[in-house]
């Protein structure tokens, strides 16, 4: 079993990768701007958070499967905002 202070640690790193979508989420969905957002980029971004939940789940590793779920929701959010925002525009 891993130490507490190792997943706490674990978890602060997963709250900080969070954090730092945030803004881009504003961006998207509050104050509706989307260019220089790649959808592929993001895809790629996803891909790579599931992966390593994947990783985390098989190793039993709180800290990894609680920051990748996170992380992910954060992504998705972003991917969402962004079709949303160009399929409006497409209808001018």
């Amino acid at each position: 079993m891993v130490d507490i202070w190792i997943e706490g640690l674990g978890l602060f790193a997963g709250f900080l990768g969070v954090v730092a979508w945030i803004p881009q989420i504003r961006e998207v969905w509050i104050e509706e701007q989307q260019e220089g957002i790649s959808l592929p980029t993001f895809g790629l971004v996803a891909t790579a958070l599931v992966t390593w939940l994947m990783y985390g789940i098989l190793v039993g590793s709180p800290s990894i499967i609680v920051a990748n779920l996170a992380a992910l929701a954060c992504i998705f959010s972003i991917i969402i905002g962004v079709i949303r925002l160009r399929s409006s525009n497409s209808g001018y």
